[in-house]
This record gives C-alpha cells, sequence and structure tokens, in this order.
C-alpha cells in the first residue's frame, strides 16, 4: 500500500488549517483534491459547505495590474481587491480561476480550466474563458445520466481501476460535453 495518499491529504489538512490562522474560512467538509493557490489575502476567501476543488484551482483576490500605472500621482492610490465567495456545494474543477469580487451561486459546477471573471448563478454548470452558464444543473445530471456505460457496480466497488481500463477498451467512456 502507498503511503502517498495518506501523506498527501496529511499535508492538504495542515496547510488548509495554516490557511485559516491567515483568515481562510472553509466548512470543515470540503473536499480538497491538492491545495488550492489562495494568493495572499486568504482572509478575503469564503467557501462553504460540501464544497469540492480540484488540482490547481486558483483563488485571485487582487488585481496586480494596477502596478503598470500606480507610479504615476493621479493612480498611487489605486487598489483593487475583491472577495471570494463559494457558496455550499459546489465543485470547482481542475485548473479553475477565480477572479476578484466574484461569488460561485450554491449548488454549481465550474469546469476545468474555466477563468471566472463574473458571478456564476446558482444551479448551473458554467465553462469556458471567460466562464459562462453551460446548462443547468438538471440538465448536467441528465446527461450524464445518458453519457454513463453500463458496468457492473459491485465489480466498481472491488475494483475500479479494473472496470474503468475494461470500460476505456470498450470505448464507451463519456465523452467530454454535450454537442
Amino acid at each position: 500500500m502507498s503511503l502517498l495518499g495518506p501523506l498527501l491529504h496529511a499535508w492538504v489538512k495542515l496547510r488548509i488549517a495554516l490557511l485559516r490562522r491567515e483568515g481562510l474560512t472553509v466548512a470543515d467538509d470540503c473536499r480538497f483534491h491538492g491545495v488550492p493557490a489562495f494568493g495572499s489575502e486568504p482572509y478575503l476567501i469564503t467557501i462553504g459547505k460540501h464544497v469540492a476543488i480540484a488540482a490547481n484551482v486558483t483563488f485571485i483576490t487582487h488585481d496586480g495590474g494596477t502596478h503598470v500605472f500606480r507610479e504615476q500621482e493621479r493612480y498611487k492610490d489605486v487598489i483593487k481587491y475583491g472577495r471570494i465567495n463559494v457558496l455550499d456545494n459546489c465543485v470547482l474543477g481542475y485548473g479553475v480561476i477565480i477572479l476578484p469580487g466574484v461569488t460561485i451561486g450554491p449548488n454549481s459546477v465550474v469546469g476545468a480550466g474555466a477563468v471566472v471573471t463574473r458571478s456564476v448563478p446558482p444551479n448551473v454548470l458554467a465553462a469556458g474563458n471567460p466562464a459562462k452558464p453551460v446548462m443547468t444543473v438538471n440538465q448536467y445530471a441528465e446527461w450524464a445520466l445518458a453519457a454513463t456505460p453500463s458496468y457492473d457496480v459491485q465489480e466498481y466497488l472491488k475494483d475500479k481501476r479494473s472496470v474503468l481500463e475494461k470500460i476505456a477498451i470498450r470505448g464507451k467512456a463519456a465523452r467530454a460535453g454535450p454537442d
């Protein structure tokens, strides 16, 4: 049995605990697959209950572009910061980037690689750059159900890898998304 999984889990828990000391607000029942980049102002980030966050997610709470003009007298005091709120029961896919001032509505999914420049409404799947609502979560659930290949659930619970390899060989793995 590999120690890598438990070590990574312990590292994530420790890092989140340290970030909480810096002001990050995160519910206890969140799932992290790696430690997101919470930037220099974790105290401007709130993550609700039952949120799953994939690896390489980035929270950006400020606009560093002001550096370009802050040397000019007129703009010397310009700052741009924004709170980020991820409400209950959300999923943030791999590599999502969330910009300042954004709220992710409850029961929403943000697809892998999305750049979230504006708030995401409740109950939607949002994707793209910039992220936009693609479908409702109910539509996404129906699409996922229709795209699920037949498989032996008990065998899957015993040997996930074997079942997934069989599905991939049959060429019945779910497609990337609806047409």
